[in-house]
């Protein structure tokens, strides 16, 4: 069994797992803000369209276009909005930039849209505490403060006391545009603490905010942190439905438990409090990871800092996180194969073999019912005729006593290539110092080519530059050795066929002026032939097949006299000259 693990450096921990491994149909637009959107709250909501098949969205926010100098790249999950915590700069306009996140393939980095917020013209409100609640009692004297956003705040003043608006602990400290402030120190132990939050913005500071309390417990030792027994961190192949286990931890009186299919995710456990060191059976959907906090608590409060773990329910082929290495891990192989084959008309079958490593092949003919018949089993096909096709290599991997494939797939086209033909060539340039020709050819085919050389070099580009006037020999080649078209191309146009007069005079001999193809020279083919008088008038224009000029301009006959004439070929090469009129 040959195992060809494909990797992705993993970013972001803050990412979706998904077992769905779709592909993203477009880059989704704002719904609101909408782009171009004015005078936008400090406090909005950011929405867009969902799409399907996104694991993760990235949302990055900054003041130029995919700028995150005030957000850098969120992993929001697969729910298409955010709500900026700290909220938004007032009168700026913010880009967003939204990234579609794939495990086994690149992300879509989308264009920036962008909206400008409202020009605040108020200080802000009061706040109220987050933790711990007003009073509170009990509360850790180690412990972090938070407090709630308030609408139009952009920092925070935090001051702490043991009487209502003291000072005495901590005296106005500027938190800054965040929403927590650690104490330098422990605070007093079994004291009641005062704290005034004074919120700030450009306009001033909010008026008139009262203290909240808590009270402290006595000094005691919290509990330390914990880890998992089973399964342990980043285990893969976990079973739907285990029985979650950590270490027991001492002093400790019970376990806040934390379980989400994201980072920071709450929605399979929310804060879930345990007595023991193990959870009942859980039941968890297959071919994802899932994130676990685990923070073991006593009187004296919880354990600080308890870092996240994870495992995967892998039934399947990935991706699952290898945490030891932080990278994300596929056991599908990896393929190289065109979307589209082609081959000579008449030389079926294309025989086609896979360079690609894996366990084993198979391809697949598709009709237009979209029914699949299996037509090879190797890693060679012989394919008779144009149409639908899907390439699929796998590897075989055991997991959990059986054998299961892993596979990866591509659909392609077959068509059939042919000889080129050249239809024209198409003339640019002042025809003196240098040209530029393109070569217009058509056919079913892979084409490329060249000039001057049936050899080559050749190149996709069917346009050539800077060529020397005269005489030039164009080619073009199938890729598919399906066979090579040329063309020469003569710069020179001459005036032999032209008639050097004509006498209108109503004697049906020489009453009109016209092109005569010269009988022993190569066809001219003209795309116009343009009349002027002496003084460069225009006069006539007419085409190569025509009747001719019959001496008139506007129903009334000219005089006698010389007239010149401009007449362009098929390949815009151009030839000027003169005639005369008689009557």
């Amino acid at each position: 069994m040959y195992l060809f693990p494909v990797v992705k450096k993993l970013l972001f921990l803050g990412v979706l797992i998904a077992s769905f491994m779709g592909r993203a149909q477009q880059c989704p637009d704002l719904l609101g803000p909408t782009n171009g959107e004015t005078n936008v709250a400090v406090d909005a909501t950011l929405s867009w369209e969902a799409v399907d098949g996104v694991p993760a969205y990235l949302v990055s926010l900054g003041t130029t276009p995919g700028g995150t100098d005030i957000l850098a790249s969120q992993n929001v999950g697969n729910s298409p909005n955010y709500t900026p915590p700290k909220g938004l700069p007032e009168n700026t306009e913010i880009f967003v930039t939204i990234t579609l996140f794939f495990f086994d393939q690149p992300d879509i980095i989308c264009n920036s849209q962008s909206f400008t917020t409202e020009t605040l013209t108020q200080p802000p409100l009061c706040t109220q505490l987050n933790y711990p609640q007003d009073m509170a009692t009990d509360v850790n004297p180690a412990s972090t403060i938070s407090w709630e956003y308030v609408y139009g705040a952009t920092g925070y003043y935090v001051s702490l006391g043991t009487t209502p608006g003291g000072v005495d602990i901590v005296n106005t400290a500027d938190a800054g545009n965040n929403l927590s402030y650690n104490p330098p120190s422990d605070l007093p132990s079994e004291e009641t603490i005062y704290v005034t939050i004074r919120p700030y913005n450009s306009i001033g500071d909010a008026t008139g905010c009262s203290s909240e309390s808590f009270t402290t417990s006595e000094v005691s030792p919290l509990p330390s942190c914990t880890n998992m027994i089973y399964p342990q961190n980043g285990e893969i192949n976990v079973p739907l439905s285990p029985v979650l286990e950590w270490n027991a931890v001492s002093g400790a009186t019970g376990y806040q438990v934390t379980i989400g299919s994201t980072p920071n995710g709450l929605d399979i456990l929310n804060n879930a409090t345990f007595y023991t060191n193990s959870t009942p059976v859980l039941n968890f959907v297959p071919n994802q990871t899932f994130f676990i906090t685990i923070t073991p608590f006593n009187d004296a409060g919880p354990a600080q800092n308890c870092t996240q773990e994870s495992f995967s329910t892998l039934l399947g082929c990935g991706p699952y996180l290898d945490l030891a290495s932080g990278e994300f891990v596929t056991l599908n192989p990896e393929i190289d194969f065109p979307e589209t084959l082609s081959f000579c008309e008449n030389e079926a079958p294309l025989v086609v073999t896979s360079e690609d490593s894996a366990d084993g092949y198979r391809w697949y003919q598709i009709d237009q019912f979209d029914n699949e018949t299996v037509i090879s089993d190797t890693n060679q096909v012989s394919i008779e005729e144009n149409g639908r096709y899907r390439y699929e290599a796998y590897n075989l991997v055991s997991q959990s006593g059986n054998m299961i494939e892993c596979p990866s797939t591509q659909e392609f086209n077959v068509v059939s290539s042919e000889t080129p033909v050249i239809n024209r060539l198409n003339v640019s340039g002042n025809g003196v110092d240098r040209l530029q020709i393109t070569v217009e050819a058509s056919g079913n085919g892979d084409y490329e080519y060249a000039v001057d050389n049936r050899n080559g070099p050749y190149s996709d580009n069917s346009t050539f530059t800077n060529l020397e006037p005269g005489t030039h020999t164009f080619y073009v080649r199938d890729k598919n050795g399906c066979g090579i078209a040329e063309k020469k191309f003569k710069q020179d146009l001459t005036v032999e066929g032209f008639p050097k007069f004509f006498t209108p005079n109503g004697d049906n001999i020489n009453d009109y002026w016209q092109f005569i193809q010269p009988p022993n020279g190569e066809e001219v083919v003209l795309q116009s032939i343009q009349i002027f008088n002496r003084y460069g008038f225009f006069l006539k224009e007419i085409v190569q097949n025509s009747q001719g000029w019959d001496g008139n301009f506007q129903g009334q006959p000219l005089p006698e006299g010389e007239y010149w004439f401009r007449a362009i070929d098929d390949s815009n090469r151009e030839i000027k000259g003169h005639f005369s009129l008689k009557r």
